[in-house]
């Protein structure tokens, strides 16, 4: 399991390193490969799938995982836009705003989407208590990987633009 997590972490950092080498895209894509792959391992295991169960759980996984990544991507162009939108001290384009503000609630609209069609195709060859726990394993792996980022961004080793920039104090007028 810990090795999991460290393969985690690497899938974490590798977008921060591609992002300044573009050969390093393969590697993250690799990396998030082995992760999946012995993530899948772990379900089949934990959950006592067939050969045929685990086959079909990898098509969904890979069908879903790939719309929920394009629209999570899509998402956090979203919120750097917007961020980019309400710097203090530079007045921002309402209707731009608008735009961007019905675009992440769509895009959070979508991930409900896809969470349900994903849940429903899995419902056709997993019982209702491995769906649960498949549910449990994936929101605990995503719930770690969070963290991580977490703790990159707060030691300071994130090589993406930083998000929204802090807000610095304004001059006082009036002498107060």
């Amino acid at each position: 399991m810990r090795r999991l997590w460290t393969l985690a972490l690497a899938v974490v950092l590798a977008p921060a390193v591609s992002a300044q080498e573009p050969k390093d895209t393969a590697e993250a894509g690799r990396l998030r490969t082995e992760i999946e792959h012995r993530f899948s391992q772990r379900v089949q295991q934990e959950l006592k799938l067939s050969a045929d169960q685990a086959t079909k759980l990898r098509a969904t996984q890979e069908r879903f995982g790939t719309r929920r990544r394009a629209l999570m991507q899509q998402q956090m162009a979203r919120r750097r836009a917007l961020d980019d939108q309400m710097q203090p001290g530079v007045a921002a384009n309402p209707d731009s705003v608008r735009k961007l503000m019905d675009g992440m609630r769509s895009g959070r609209a979508e991930m409900v989407k896809i969470e349900q069609d994903e849940d429903q195709e899995m419902a056709a060859y997993l019982n209702p208590v491995q769906r649960a726990r498949y549910q449990h394993m994936r929101e605990r792996l995503m719930q770690r990987v969070g963290e991580m980022r977490q703790m990159r961004r707060e030691r300071g080793g994130t090589a993406r633009r930083p998000g929204p920039r802090p807000v610095r104090p304004r001059p006082r007028r009036g002498g107060i």
